[in-house]
């Protein structure tokens, strides 16, 4: 069963709690020793003028939860990058939902919100990495038309051209109605 939430573009009163998520990512990952970011980066890079990056995230609607006020749920980080092949693409750096509220289509919400962002800016394709290890996200983005592109021993490059970034878009708002 889906659980309701609501996605939005990041605020600078979330980075201390994306950076959370970023470390419980890195311990899924078991990179954990590889985190050098802090919560004063998230705010520099994020929210400074010009940002180095945009982020988006999913929360429970207000009033659902702990009491304690918005709750997180997962989050999104992606950056322009250019392609001279195919022009305006972007970077999807991670794509994250919280242990206890995978498969409930929250990680969809937030893929298909990040697709959205690629349409109205324009471009042509969406391309991030994932574990090779992590076939259930393998799965996951192949399943919604990701194409496996190349890899190493540690990470597969995946894409998604403009025709799969419109599909998920159209069929979200479909749902939605």
């Amino acid at each position: 069963m889906a659980t309701p939430c609501r996605v939005r573009a990041a605020q600078l009163g979330d980075c201390e709690e994306i950076m959370r998520m970023i470390q419980e990512l890195a311990e899924y990952e078991e990179r954990a020793n590889e985190v050098k970011n802090t919560v004063e980066a998230l705010r520099r890079d994020g929210f400074d003028e010009p940002p180095f990056f945009s982020c988006l995230v999913a929360e429970l609607p207000e009033g659902e939860g702990n009491g304690k006020g918005r709750v997180l749920l997962g989050y999104s980080i992606y950056f322009p990058k250019y392609s001279s092949y195919s022009g305006r693409c972007l970077h999807m750096d991670d794509l994250f939902v919280r242990r206890q509220y995978r498969g409930k289509g929250i990680g969809s919400q937030l893929l298909s919100a990040v697709a959205q962002e690629c349409m109205l800016l324009g471009c042509s394709e969406l391309q991030f990495q994932v574990l090779v290890r992590n076939t259930r996200a393998v799965g996951f983005y192949v399943g919604r038309g990701a194409r496996v592109l190349r890899g190493n021993e540690t990470f597969h490059v995946l894409r998604f051209q403009t025709q799969d970034l419109q599909r998920m878009v159209s069929e979200t708002s479909r749902m939605s109605r």
